[in-house]
């Protein structure tokens, strides 16, 4: 047999098998980065996000209460700055000669307990945020995580409450007890989750 005519023997016997594999492979493409969650299309298309992130009921309710606080926190900061402007008492030169001259670039005890109010809010908030969503991820029971969150939530309202409109002692510190009391409870069964892996 020549070797011109055995080479076409090979061809077409391997033709269809490559054949059907290419047809296979080409065919399952389009099949399997549709599937893919980090697929883009042709047209510039992104996936759709995974779902199993809004599934998580304790951390859906995690997002709902962190999104109240982070609302209470604009609501001080703008009170803040209404605050200033009936006061006229301004932390920025150029914003007392706007507003009056410079005699009015001063500290005001209101403006001042306002500011002490946000930075509280900051000092507490934050960390919360953090054990917040460790905590989510810990599976724990959506009704028990929930009691979490709203205790903490209630706290820091009646909290700020309390300091802005100077209510009588103890009020703002029974809040405040009140509200820690969650995020030591997140933080110890962090904790116990993560120190076998220290």
């Amino acid at each position: 047999m020549s070797p011109a005519r055995g080479q076409g023997a090979r061809n077409q016997c391997c033709s269809p098998a490559l054949s059907s594999w290419s047809a296979r492979g080409f065919q399952s493409l389009p099949a399997a980065q549709a599937r893919s969650p980090l697929a883009v299309s042709a047209a510039g298309d992104r996936a759709a996000p995974s779902p199993k992130m809004m599934e998580n009921a304790v951390f859906m309710s995690f997002t709902f209460y962190s999104t109240i606080l982070i609302l209470k926190m604009y609501v001080i900061a703008i009170i803040t700055g209404q605050v200033r402007l009936r006061k006229k008492a301004f932390a920025n030169p150029e914003d007392a000669l706007r507003n009056g001259g410079l005699q009015y670039y001063r500290e005001d005890p209101d403006v001042e307990r306002c500011r002490r109010a946000h930075r509280n809010d900051m000092e507490n908030i934050f960390p919360f945020l953090f054990l917040g969503a460790i905590y989510s991820l810990l599976d724990p029971s959506p009704a028990v995580a929930r009691i979490h969150f709203f205790i903490f939530c209630v706290g820091r309202i009646v909290h700020t409450i309390a300091y802005l409109l100077r209510l009588k002692a103890p009020t703002r510190s029974v809040a405040y007890s009140v509200a820690q009391l969650p995020c030591f409870s997140m933080a110890l069964q962090i904790l116990l989750a993560t120190t076998p892996y220290w």
